[in-house]
């Protein structure tokens, strides 16, 4: 058994997430594969537009075996913090041999340069020069890094992936990881963008023509998925864009006082006074954004405090890695890894609700947040939900991708995995 591991947000999974699990086991001679996936809440600093089950469900049926949730508290936040929460999550398993992350770049020994570079003290210099003339970090560190090394690393930095990917490294080295990374490099649409070709297209792009009811987004994304998804829309619980929550964000945000959201992650130099003016004079959330954004704080960084403030998420919520390791849906090879992982794993493992109790006290604060905030995405779905969603629905098992015999060295039963102990049938998303 190889195991490997990836770092996703799955909104939605479509066929370049394919295409990089297609590579992983083929390059990497992977037999089983685990992803960390985002909770109802993404990087943007927005709600996902499937709920993590039905996301969890979809990726299961289209290559992955195995997914685990990365908690909001680290999903909705910045790539440093995105990055060390999946990567220890992976670690956490003691079981994972390799992360395996899409990059522009698909060079690997290149990408691990480049992080170190970074890492320099005279590019950490620079670095701080730039900040403190005002420049967003983004653009302080590319400012630096050609400074410092000439052009070779520009291209690498212009790349959303390539600069997720170096995080990835950065978190491993902080960790002391022993996984082996590797990169595929993205093929068809980029990051964001609009471009199209035959079976490619950007995730936004995605998103915006399930928003837009142009049915052409099943040519972008394996059937296996679209079949969850299409499922998900007739029964009226997705698609949930923040958009549906805009009145409640606006209302709360109206009612937060500038120190209110001073605690909030991320905020600094006042940009709680903009943020709260912006508030006050906002129709939509869209305008609040643009009000807010200056040259320091980038769009993505503003949603994120806003989200932030919303749901009630401060900084001294953060006290390090992911605690735990909850499970959202597996195959008959995730069973597989269950059954390593429940030998091997260094957190407390998550598969049924009474699991939730027996946490330590980080454990039980991160929960509580994660239970409050699927309360407040059951909002944003077409048919509003009920709360208490994060204990009455189950893990998504399925015996599909079983291992065949003698095709590796493992032969051992799979794990028993318990269902999670109340169902709740309007919002039960195991239909095995």
């Amino acid at each position: 058994m190889k195991i490997g591991g990836i770092i996703a947000e799955y909104n939605p999974f479509h066929n370049g997430h394919a295409y990089q699990i297609e590579k992983t086991k083929e390059l990497g001679e992977i037999t089983h594969l685990v992803a960390v996936m985002s909770s109802d809440y993404v990087q943007r600093g927005e709600t996902s537009l499937f709920s993590k089950w039905a996301r969890a469900e979809a990726a299961v049926k289209s290559g992955v075996d195995l997914v685990i949730e990365l908690p909001t508290l680290w999903s909705s936040s910045h790539a440093q913090r995105f990055a060390i929460g999946g990567v220890s999550l992976l670690d956490s398993l003691g079981c994972v041999d390799m992360l395996s992350f899409g990059s522009e770049c698909g060079d690997i020994d290149e990408l691990i340069a480049c992080k170190d570079a970074i890492k320099s003290d005279e590019v950490e210099e620079r670095l701080r020069e730039n900040l403190d003339m005002g420049l967003s970090y983004a653009t302080s560190r590319s400012e630096a890094l050609r400074t410092v090394c000439g052009n070779r690393f520009f291209d690498i930095l212009e790349g959303a992936n390539n600069t997720l990917g170096i995080e990835y490294l950065n978190a491993m080295d902080t960790l002391g990881s022993k996984m082996i990374p590797m990169t595929i490099k993205r093929i068809g649409a980029a990051h964001d963008s609009l471009k199209r070709s035959e079976n490619f297209a950007a995730a936004s792009d995605i998103r915006g023509m399930i928003l837009d009811n142009d049915r052409k987004w099943e040519r972008y994304v394996p059937h296996t998925a679209a079949e969850v998804y299409k499922r998900e829309m007739e029964k009226n619980y997705a698609p949930c864009p923040i958009g549906r929550l805009e009145f409640g964000l606006l209302c709360s945000m109206r009612q937060l006082t500038a120190e209110d959201i001073a605690l909030s992650p991320d905020v600094s130099e006042g940009i709680e006074y903009r943020i709260h003016d912006a508030a006050l004079k906002a129709g939509s959330v869209e305008e609040l954004y643009q009000l807010a954004k200056t040259k320091r704080y980038s769009h993505a960084r503003i949603r994120r405090i806003v989200l932030h403030a919303f749901l009630g998420i401060t900084a001294d919520d953060y006290r390090g890695e992911p605690p735990y390791i909850r499970v959202l849906a597996m195959n008959g090879r995730g069973k597989e890894i269950m059954k390593v992982m429940k030998e091997k794993a260094s957190l407390p493992i998550v598969t049924k609700a009474s699991d939730f109790d027996a946490l330590d006290e980080y454990g039980k604060h991160v929960f509580s947040i994660e239970d409050m905030c699927t309360d407040v995405f059951s909002l944003a779905s077409p048919a509003v939900l009920p709360c208490g969603r994060e204990k009455t629905t189950g893990i998504f098992v399925t015996d599909d991708g079983a291992q065949s015999p003698g095709e590796t060295e493992t032969s051992e039963s799979p794990a028993e995995v318990e269902p999670v102990e109340k169902k709740d049938e309007a919002v039960e998303l195991s239909a095995e």
